[in-house]
């Protein structure tokens, strides 16, 4: 069924870009009075009426094709009702409605073609089948992978759109283009000689702009629909997209030929020079039509195969290159800096010895080798190890239950080497090869949870680290994984104060979900848009700090941030207990406290000697304050350090820094 779907896609798609070609080349080449020309022409429109069938059937089959994938069954081919389903109830069937609609008219347009009285008649006929033909290719795009894209669904797709259009003016318009050349490179076609020059000229320069447009856009698209090198190297869809780009090199090689050496010889004397020059050039747009349609062969696999940014990159190379991995070298910071300029100066000096007309051979080859000696001097520094799975996209949330759970492994699998505070100092790791790595050290967040996953699984032979793929469980080893990167983040925000620091948003609160008695559950996620007062407590050390709070929540409220409470204790009957004199109308949590306290209770490290090394003291109270993006910027714990929140003009204050800050990039989902 695949198979059935790419033919219709590059046969929808051939058609569709060869109508936008040839009126394209229509309009480009303009009017003539030359019997070749003429006889040119009527050739071309015979071959827009086969393209307006063929995409029109093509539709038809399409529409089939797509409604026996929506079903699951092979015999909604032939299923008219199936058909009717699909496009009443579906955003492929409304486009495709628009868009054969659209191109029915084009059809009756190029069908009951009328006499051309005027030049005015000429222009109006190509232009409006020229811009049908456009409309119609374009329309494709919102029922693609563009139109999928969250957020930005209408950008892409019009990206995309403009993409087909740029791609039928230049690739739509060489079989025309190479008819024209073919017939006036004859010896009886030498009266549309001087029109084919002139129409060559012009589609060069067409061409020269559709490229740049094509380049542009395709940018644009890969953008969206890769989202970075390890997705572009390590997905089926990042695969096709490289060989597609591949494929663009001969065909602007073969184009620079002919626009440098072939185009400005078509003028020169007819016998020796301009046919054998023309000729020469029909031929050479015959090689870029035969790769063209390798790349919509490469198109269409690409339509039918799921976009790189939502697919599992297989990371096939041995080494990654980090900025990251030269924090801890000294000079490796200047290496690359002055690395990356050499490299950018050989770029431009490159690109500017293609464009000059004397010794370009020369001036490329000696950008090319500054390029080159700059990412000698800049990439080693960069270049870490790598594995299969260093980009694979962890599969549980990083979320307060899942760094419980992960907790609770850690101790049971981890900690006799590690140590109980992850600073590698266990009771077993002495005599290990190597001693256990400080999980609490920068290197832990430097490290992807691709990477952490695969030594899990596979172990660290050299290290004396077992493998734990049999042991544990994929989700096991995931929650195991946020553990970790809670337990590193957590060391770094020992500096945590009352105090916010304005416009730096680093490290991410982890998600939890929690409920209040019968009330339906929430989470942290749901809570976006506001801040969040997280207070996590102990009766009765707490209870005047709670009755406090509950005198002022509605006025934290009116400024735009919600306190939860969450019992430390997890006693039953903790409402009960904290009374109602003043009624407390904040959240306090009764079902998910425990996770909570146990992933939270990480980020109560200080910079006191306790919090530096093994398993510090749980403070009797801690507040957290989350920013509405989903990021902890403060943290109060009483009698630890000045100032202090139980000053209450303090909170309101870094309330109102965060309500003033510019709306950052929520943190993602998964841990990276």
């Amino acid at each position: 069924m695949r198979w059935l779907g790419v033919a219709l896609r590059g046969i929808q798609l051939a058609a569709a870009l060869g109508l936008i070609g040839v009126f394209t080349m229509l309009l480009v080449a303009g009017r003539s009075d030359r019997p070749t020309a003429r006889a040119w022409e009527v050739r071309v429109l015979g071959l827009a009426r086969w393209l307006v069938v063929a995409v029109l059937l093509s539709g038809l089959a399409a529409l089939a094709y797509q409604a026996a994938v929506a079903t699951g069954r092979a015999g909604a081919l032939v299923d008219p009702e199936a058909w009717i389903a699909l496009v009443e109830g579906s955003q492929f069937g409304t486009v495709w409605m628009v868009r054969h609609g659209l191109l029915l008219l084009l059809a009756g347009l190029i069908l009951l073609r009328e006499r051309e009285l005027s030049t005015a008649d000429w222009v109006a006929w190509r232009v409006e089948g020229w811009a049908l033909a456009v409309v119609g290719a374009g329309a494709m795009a919102w029922a693609g992978h563009a139109a999928a894209v969250e957020a930005w669904g209408l950008a892409a797709a019009t990206t995309d759109a403009v993409h087909v259009t740029a791609a039928g003016a230049w690739m739509g318009s060489l079989l025309p283009l190479a008819l024209l050349l073919r017939a006036a490179s004859r010896e009886a076609g030498a009266d549309a000689r001087p029109y084919a020059v002139l129409a060559a000229r012009r589609f060069s320069a067409v061409a020269l702009v559709a490229m740049m447009v094509l380049v542009a856009t395709g940018l644009g698209n890969a953008w969206v629909q890769v989202g970075g090198v390890p997705a572009l190297i390590g997905t089926p869809y990042g695969w096709l997209l490289s060989v597609k780009v591949a494929l663009l090199v001969p065909i602007l090689a073969i184009a620079a030929v002919g626009r440098r050496r072939l185009l400005p010889a078509l003028s020169g004397e007819a016998a020796t020079v301009g046919r054998p020059a023309m000729a020469r050039l029909a031929g050479t747009v015959g090689w870029e039509l035969a790769i063209a349609a390798l790349i919509l062969v490469v198109t269409s696999w690409l339509s039918v195969t799921a976009p790189a940014r939502h697919d599992t990159p297989f990371w096939p190379l041995s080494y990654r290159l980090s900025y990251d991995a030269t924090t801890d070298v000294p000079g490796a910071k200047t290496r690359v800096l002055i690395g990356s300029q050499l490299a950018v100066l050989g770029l431009v000096w490159a690109i500017a010895g293609m464009l000059v007309r004397r010794h370009t051979a020369w001036i490329t080859a000696g950008g090319s080798a500054i390029a080159v000696a700059g990412l000698w001097v800049a990439v080693p520094p960069l270049t870490v190890d790598a594995y299969p799975t260093t980009y694979v996209r962890p599969a549980v949330p990083y979320q307060a239950a899942s760094i419980a759970s992960g907790m609770r492994l850690y101790a049971s699998h981890c900690a006799t080497c590690h140590g109980a505070g992850g600073t590698g100092d266990g009771p077993d790791g002495a005599g290990l090869p190597r001693r256990p790595a400080d999980l609490t050290a920068p290197h832990t967040g430097q490290h992807t949870a691709g990477d952490l996953y695969w030594w899990i699984t596979r172990g660290i032979p050299i290290a004396g680290m077992p493998p734990f793929g049999d042991v544990l469980s994929p989700d096991d080893r995931w929650d195991l994984i946020n553990f970790l990167r809670a337990l590193s983040a957590a060391q770094q925000a020992r500096a945590l104060s009352p105090l916010i620091e304005p416009g730096r948003a680093w490290l991410v609160a982890p998600d939890f979900t929690f409920a209040v008695g019968p009330s339906p559950a929430r989470s942290l996620k749901e809570l976006r848009g506001r801040s969040v007062l997280l207070v996590l407590f102990r009766l009765p050390e707490s209870e005047p700090r709670l009755r406090r709070l509950a005198e002022v929540a509605a006025e934290l409220t009116f400024l735009g941030t919600e306190i939860v409470a969450v019992p430390m204790s997890g006693e039953a009957g903790i409402l009960a207990r904290l009374g109602g004199d003043p009624p407390i109308l904040y959240p306090v949590v009764t079902d998910g406290a425990p996770d909570i306290v146990d992933a939270y209770r990480m980020f109560t490290r200080t910079l006191e000697p306790a919090g530096l090394r093994g398993v510090p003291p749980v403070p009797a109270h801690v507040e957290f304050l989350i920013d509405r993006n989903g990021y902890l910027r403060s943290r109060w714990i009483p009698d630890v350090g000045r100032p202090s929140w139980t000053d209450l003009p303090i909170l309101r204050n870094e309330i109102q820094i965060l309500e003033g800050e510019a709306a950052a990039t929520p943190p993602e989902e998964h841990v990276h």
